[in-house]
């Protein structure tokens, strides 16, 4: 997704090689979608951190902490991504909006 994101910016913002308006807001849906689905990712991986942590077994801790790593780097994966798709998404939404403006 955010490649395509950076392609589209990457598009001169008017003339003939420029996006279309329904290309700018087609892709803004996706990616909203696309973040959507990050968010949700990142609520998991917190509800199930909350679990291991609340049910926690001494006797059973090598398995809880590699579990915990895991969560640890899933959900620092999917704040990463969420942030840089937010970043991109705000860019292309201004580019939206000149484009209807222009239109």
């Amino acid at each position: 997704m955010r490649e395509e994101i950076v392609e589209l910016l990457n598009l001169p913002a008017s003339g003939r090689d420029a996006p279309t308006l329904a290309r700018l807001e087609d892709i803004l849906t996706e990616g909203y979608a696309a973040a959507l689905a990050l968010e949700a990712e990142r609520l998991r991986v917190q509800r199930r951190l909350g679990e291991i942590v609340r049910a926690a077994d001494p006797a059973a801790s090598a398995g809880l902490a590699q579990e915990l790593a895991a969560l640890s780097e899933r959900l620092t994966s999917a704040e990463r991504e969420l942030v840089r798709l937010r970043g991109l998404l705000g860019t292309l939404h201004d580019r939206a909006r000149a484009a209807r403006t222009a239109a």
